[in-house]
């Protein structure tokens, strides 16, 4: 009952904890489906995906379960910027041929889905749509309020979460800098690295300024966080590091033995996968632009540039070239176990602690 949050109440979910929507693969349908089966809300990432088949995933996941789950995509602007390319493609370049694949000689074109990627989520009655990298727009806001859609989106700063409430989002995620993977900043113009407040320091203040649920994410990675994220008043947790090394992940081998070997010390905020900034393992990809001394192309147009790199290197099973997303609490990880257990361990755990903690007596 402790664990029962207003949260659980506007997600129609039993436990108030969310499996991070991360992109790239590790969010299988397994994932999502079992995650929500253990009441929880697992949640697609569905940004890289092509419409088609995020409409076959979200048809499979609703055959696995009749439970709330979410889709999220990105929020943000898709156009290609091609300064800073050909200098970039030179590091890439040295890269392929330590991975013996063929030079990049064209130019890259990202393909910009989201418009397509909206109408599957709206034509599929998706319950929860999740955003990163800023808000819906205006009439895609109206068209998902009219649907009874549930809106999460995921900030940074408080600034952001202000904007976010007046946008008309219902539940807001405040991700600290100790979080895996992209940061979710709006604005990463104002900072190489995006903004980056702790999460148990940015929690209470977006706490304190809004008037809807606020999650806490980063870094969370078992009972004990979640009974901290409540006690400085967040409604509830996201968690996706702790995800990533679970029997339906769809994180690579080689990803998850290296979240395995990992330590609190192993990551870095870096934009030369993506071309925004993430936090995740430092490895030779990385370190091959700090030798160089060479920035990377804006976002999309790195991702896309890199796109080669990332898939030959996992087809290669070698961990130096593939995106190594991770959040700053490795350590606390758990490998090859189901989701469930995670989500299991996470309530137990919780309300045990809660249970021990006696008031003082006046």
């Amino acid at each position: 009952m402790k664990l029962n949050t207003k949260l659980c109440g506007i997600l129609g979910i039993d436990y108030p904890i969310i499996q991070a929507g991360m992109a790239g693969g590790p969010t299988t349908v397994d994932l999502v489906a079992n995650v929500s089966n253990a009441g929880a809300l697992g949640t697609l990432g569905a940004a890289y995906m092509k419409p088609e088949e995020i409409r076959v995933a979200i048809k499979e996941i609703k055959k696995r379960t009749t439970k709330p789950f979410a889709v999220n995509l990105f929020c943000t602007n898709l156009t290609d910027h091609y300064e800073g390319v050909e200098e970039s493609q030179k590091v890439l370049n040295d890269i392929r041929k330590n991975l013996g694949i063929e030079p990049a000689i064209h130019q890259v074109k990202t393909n910009n889905f989201f418009e397509e990627q909206f109408e599957v989520l709206i034509e599929e009655k998706v319950p929860v749509i999740s955003t990163a990298f800023g808000v819906l727009q205006e009439d895609k806001m109206a068209i998902a309020k009219q649907q009874n859609i549930t809106i999460i989106t995921m900030v940074t700063t408080v600034e952001e979460a202000l904007l976010a409430e007046e946008n008309g989002v219902d539940i807001i995620i405040a991700q600290g800098s100790d979080a895996g993977g992209h940061r979710g900043t709006f604005e990463i113009e104002k900072n190489t690295h995006g903004a980056t407040v702790g999460t148990f320091s940015l929690v209470p203040q977006v706490v304190d300024a809004v008037s809807v649920p606020v999650v806490a994410a980063g870094g969370i990675m078992d009972s004990r966080g979640l009974v901290a994220a409540l006690a400085l008043g967040a409604q509830g947790v996201q968690m996706g590091t702790a995800f990533l090394t679970t029997i339906e992940s769809g994180a690579h081998r080689v990803y998850k033995e290296a979240l395995i070997n990992s330590t609190e010390e192993s990551t870095v905020i870096t934009k030369v996968f993506s071309g925004r900034p993430a936090r995740g393992i430092k490895n030779a990809f990385i370190q091959a632009y700090d030798n160089a001394k060479i920035f990377p192309a804006d976002f999309p147009t790195q991702n896309t540039m890199t796109n080669d790199i990332r898939r030959n290197a996992a087809m290669q099973n070698n961990p130096d070239y593939i995106a190594l997303w991770a959040g700053q609490a490795t350590r606390l990880l758990q490998f090859e176990i189901p989701a469930s257990k995670i989500v299991h361990d996470v309530v137990t755990g919780a309300e045990q602690l809660l249970s021990s903690i006696k008031p003082m007596n006046n």
